[in-house]
């Protein structure tokens, strides 16, 4: 999941297969509180999982970024090798 939206601890709760979870440090819809409340939850459950907060990005920032922002662009080329090695370790 990318800047994931309405996703509750709950959801999180009833996971039940690997999962990635790509988190913005400014995001209303999931700020990185409830993100590392989604990673606690699944370390505890030993879910296999990936959670990482990317800086200085907003909710949105893999498919709605300004390419004209060098951040923005190196944040969301880092979100897609991470999502890719993730799933290139867990979709066999």
């Amino acid at each position: 999941m990318s800047h994931p939206s309405f996703v509750s601890v709950d959801d999180i709760k009833e996971t039940k297969c690997p999962i990635a979870i790509l988190g913005a440090e400014t995001d209303f819809m999931s700020p990185p509180e409830l993100v590392k409340q989604f990673e606690q939850i699944l370390s505890d459950s030993g879910i296999r999982h990936f959670v990482k907060i990317y800086p200085g990005v907003s909710h949105g920032w893999t498919v709605r970024y300004n390419s004209d922002d060098a951040t923005a662009v190196k944040w969301a080329e880092q979100a897609m090798v991470d999502m890719t090695s993730w799933f290139n370790e867990n979709l066999k």
